[in-house]
């Protein structure tokens, strides 16, 4: 029976347009979530981890216009290039919420009505639309007339809507950033944070008429004529999926009753994270998330990765060039994770032939030849530097928890090095191979949240009678 004192630890991806194929930026931030819930597994909680796509964009709609398909069609055929990414980047969610399922529509319709009432109001509006952020700009938030992330000129819209009271929750907020409460990771995500709040908080638009939403997206309650706008939509996903619309149990498991629902996003959508949704579930009621931890945005050649420069790397071919855990191991080992980095294919090669290749995978092929035909118990020993590696990813860390395992193959490396254990014989050598199997068997423990495979294949080949492998990285040329 499920032991229910469990902690329990709910985990959350952004759930990316379907306008394109997913590129290397999104493959970050499912690594990086996939590596927490496989971390907090192995700590024995009761984990829920959640990814998806999100579909009822106006922009999926125009992006299926110009590849001249039919919006279901094109969405439903980039939403399976996500979830597939599933077994490319050897992701565990337990669970794929798309925002065109009916789980979600229903989830999305109550949520609205669960707001209070008093929140949600109809007026003309005028402004200016970025489509690409599917938001209104005001004119200071533009850079020469664009919008700094997407560098387009706004269409100037004039149309009747719904609005949520944004303005009535600027002081809730506001405290609730400032105590932590609502925890934004790192601290100058967070200070970004109240610092627009602090600014002035405007209401804003929260459906667009049928007619500019091209038919597509869900029905506001009780008025056909609007649609939901997209980001009200789609942030409803990370209760929806847990059934908030239908039974509901999840629902209370992993959100109301669990101190630790964590979002995993990318700093461009911040601000309807960290304002709009928190503002949206205090006028329904419901508790906020706990965690929102923020990661920078990769580049490629300094330039963010957009279709128009053509400068896109695809997870796919990248896996099938140089195999999942080498492509995992580079995104969280070589970022920072709070800040922009630029990804590049000679990077990843040189972390490849340096840190698994003459790294990793040459101390387990070291360890296993000196220990042919023997057999060990390994036991579960606490290093030296497990304290350090958990306080690391408390504070999502994965760079620093990996330099840590790193510290510990370069240890076990220079012991064989001094302590030549191929010179020795009998009981000195099984010393010698003793200490290095009773280190390396707990680093490799703390090594599978991020390398799941390669941790997998070297506690098989310790476990029983040693046996040499193949190299579980063979040098790239």
């Amino acid at each position: 029976m499920e032991n229910e004192n469990k902690n329990k630890f709910y985990i959350t991806t952004a759930i990316p347009y379907v306008n394109a194929a997913p590129h290397i930026g999104f493959a970050l931030e499912a690594v990086q979530t996939d590596a927490l819930a496989r971390y907090h597994r192995a700590l024995g909680d009761d984990t829920h981890f959640l990814t998806g796509t999100d579909e009822n964009a106006l922009k999926n709609v125009q992006a299926a216009e110009k590849a001249g398909k039919d919006t279901k069609e094109f969405v439903d055929e980039n939403s399976t290039r996500f979830e597939d990414l599933k077994a490319v980047l050897n992701l565990s969610f337990d669970d794929f919420i798309r925002t065109t399922e009916e789980r979600h529509v229903k989830g999305a319709q109550k949520f609205w009505k669960a707001c209070d009432p008093d929140d949600i109001y109809k007026k003309t509006y005028k402004g200016l639309y970025c489509v690409g952020c599917e938001e209104f700009k005001t004119k200071k938030e533009l850079v020469d007339g664009k919008c700094p992330e997407h560098g387009t000129v706004p269409e100037e819209v004039e149309e009747e809507n719904y609005f949520f009271k944004l303005s009535r929750y600027q002081k809730q907020l506001e405290k609730l950033i400032e105590k932590d409460e609502l925890k934004i990771i790192p601290e100058t995500r967070k200070n970004e944070v109240l610092s627009f709040v602090r600014s002035g908080l405007e209401d804003f638009s929260i459906s667009r008429t049928q007619e500019r939403a091209h038919g597509w997206g869900i029905p506001v309650p009780g008025d056909p004529s609007q649609t939901l706008f997209v980001w009200f939509d789609a942030l409803t996903n990370y209760i929806t999926a847990l059934g908030y619309g239908g039974d509901g149990k999840k629902f209370k498991k992993y959100w109301k009753e669990n101190p630790q629902r964590v979002h995993v996003i990318g700093k461009g959508i911040l601000r309807f994270h960290a304002v709009y949704w928190p503002a949206m579930l205090l006028s329904a009621r419901i508790p906020l998330p706990s965690e929102i931890f923020v990661h920078g945005y990769l580049t490629v050649e300094g330039q963010k990765i957009s279709k128009s420069l053509g400068n896109v790397v695809d997870p796919y071919a990248l896996v099938e060039k140089y195999g999942t855990d080498p492509v995992r191991y580079y995104l969280l080992s070589k970022f920072s994770p709070f800040t922009d980095g630029d990804f590049s294919e000679e990077k990843l090669k040189a972390a490849y032939n340096g840190d698994l290749a003459n790294g990793l995978g040459n101390l387990v092929s070291r360890i296993a030849k000196l220990a042919e035909g023997k057999e060990f118990t390994a036991g579960k020993g606490e290093l030296e530097i497990s304290e350090k590696y958990h306080q690391a990813l408390k504070n999502y860390r994965f760079d620093e928890a990996l330099s840590l395992i790193w510290q510990g193959i370069g240890f076990l490396d220079g012991y064989i090095n001094k302590e030549k254990p191929w010179e020795k014989e009998g009981a000195d050598r099984d010393k010698d191979l003793k200490l290095l199997i009773s280190h390396l068997v707990p680093l490799v423990s703390l090594l599978q949240p991020f390398l799941p495979e390669t941790a997998e294949k070297i506690k098989k080949q310790f476990q029983g009678k040693i046996t040499p492998a193949q190299p579980l990285f063979p040098r790239l040329s």
